[in-house]
């Protein structure tokens, strides 16, 4: 974090557990802000980066820095562990009950950009959005608003990059954090000015022990709010419907969101965002189906109570480009278009994609979630023929052989989307739609490398055609 003062934490002492997308930055800024930091990573490859980096800091800085294993916690004022490390359960990791043991509190990086940013004087407001799916999306077009609106922001996160690397922002500026439940449970003094719950479907269950948990997590992006503040909640799910009865009684004026349903303070229409049966704003290309009408309403409604003008909202929600991987066009040959859902890495997810689609070719596929794609069966009349890979290929067929379903287990996407295209030919299917309901683990760094594969793939096969047919 530049600009912040090299004495911040200069009395702290911190341990570092997970150095990757977050904890590296953890360590770094920690360090600059002053404090003493033990880091440590299980993995070596985490432990070399820390080294890497460690050659390009300030010796004084890199001097406050060690690289140990944490085999005892007392005296440290925090353990900072890395989101995907658990405390509790599904086991809890050994460092992390050493903690407990010791009474130091286990926190996230954006409970200390909290401290960071206020230690350093600045009053800053806080946004935290969090949801099973949408909240990239959500996260990213507020930020976009609140930039084409001239406010001083920075957005990160779950999404990245980690909180703690994000700069320090005047007193006018809002720091846009997408909140994952891990990091939620880690929270203590930090409270969102605005914050919102899109939906809850089942994820993370072995985390949470169970969907009770999981929506307990959830709901933590909301404590702390006082009247001053806004609560902005979906209510296209039964979950976050009941959720929204509990805070219309909290503290925080509570606003709902949805994708169709006019009952909503903020909600979809004919391509627009609707409140009290006046169209505010046009969604566009870049934001298709009911799902992302619901993520630009929550978006609309947190950037109006954060002040910007609505005629100024309205035209940066026309203009958001869309995220990558999110529904994304990539490629189009011949009449098919080429759609990179990747990260839709649960069923969920996929339904969103696979809702907006009269007639497709589905290509999906990984480590599936509980549950596995059965809650997709109201689309499956839309499949022309699903072509699936991954680790968990054969349970999926077995779901789609139930309901009948055409489909081919082909294991891997090189395989998978020349074929599709060759069957979205002769069956003039206009659309091979990549949503694969599944984690990418078993075959890919991360669902980003995914859907880098499948457009590279459709781009060979573009190519491919235009070698032998000019088109």
């Amino acid at each position: 974090m530049n600009t912040l003062n090299a004495a911040l934490f200069a009395v702290k002492r911190f341990a570092v557990l997970g150095l990757g997308r977050n904890g590296l930055p953890a360590v770094q800024t920690l360090s600059a802000c002053g404090a003493q930091v033990q880091a440590w990573d299980d993995g070596e490859a985490g432990r070399q980066g820390l080294h890497a980096a460690l050659a390009h800091m300030p010796p004084a800085q890199a001097a406050r820095i060690s690289c140990a294993p944490l085999d005892r916690l007392d005296g440290f004022d925090a353990l900072v562990l890395s989101p995907g490390i658990p405390h509790h359960l599904p086991r809890v990791h050994p460092v992390a009950a050493l903690a407990i043991a010791a009474g130091v509190p286990i926190l996230s990086d954006a409970e200390l950009l909290y401290r960071a940013v206020r230690a350093a004087g600045s009053k800053a407001r806080f946004v935290g959005i969090t949801g099973t799916n949408g909240k990239s999306t959500t996260t990213t077009l507020l930020a976009h608003i609140l930039q084409q609106a001239g406010l001083p922001v920075a957005a990160g996160g779950n999404l990245g990059p980690a909180a703690l690397a994000l700069p320090l922002l005047p007193d006018n500026g809002i720091y846009v954090l997408e909140m994952s439940s891990y990091m939620l449970e880690r929270l203590d003094s930090l409270h969102f000015d605005a914050a919102c719950l899109l939906n809850l479907t089942p994820d993370h269950l072995d985390r949470h022990a169970g969907m009770e948990g999981y929506a307990q997590a959830k709901q933590r992006v909301f404590a702390g709010q006082t009247a001053q503040d806004l609560a902005v909640i979906g209510i296209d799910d039964a979950w976050c419907t009941s959720i929204a009865t509990t805070l219309a009684k909290a503290a925080a004026p509570c606003l709902t969101v949805s994708g169709a349903n006019s009952a909503a303070s903020y909600y979809g229409k004919n391509g627009a965002i609707w409140h009290n049966g006046t169209e505010l704003a046009t969604t566009g290309p870049a934001l298709p189906g009911t799902h992302n009408a619901q993520n630009a309403a929550a978006a609309l409604a947190m950037a109006l109570f954060l002040g910007v003008d609505k005629t100024v909202a309205a035209a940066a929600i026309a203009t958001f480009p869309g995220l990558p991987h999110r529904q994304k066009l990539v490629e189009s040959c011949n009449g098919v278009a080429f759609i990179d859902d990747s990260k839709a890495t649960n069923a969920d997810a996929a339904s969103r994609a696979l809702g907006c689609y009269d007639r497709l070719v589905w290509i999906a596929g990984g480590m599936a979630k509980e549950g596995g794609i059965e809650p997709l069966a109201p689309y499956f009349n839309r499949i022309e023929h699903a072509f699936l890979i991954g680790r968990d290929a054969a349970e999926l067929a077995a779901t789609l052989a139930h309901h009948n379903v055409p489909h081919t287990v082909v294991n891997t996407l090189e395989n998978a989307v020349p074929q599709a295209y060759t069957l979205a030919q002769q069956t003039h299917t206009p659309v091979i739609l990549l949503s694969p309901a599944c984690a990418s683990f078993d075959q890919y760094g991360g669902f980003e490398a995914r859907g880098q594969h499948f457009q590279a793939l459709a781009r060979a096969v573009h190519a491919q055609q235009m070698s032998r047919t000019g088109q």
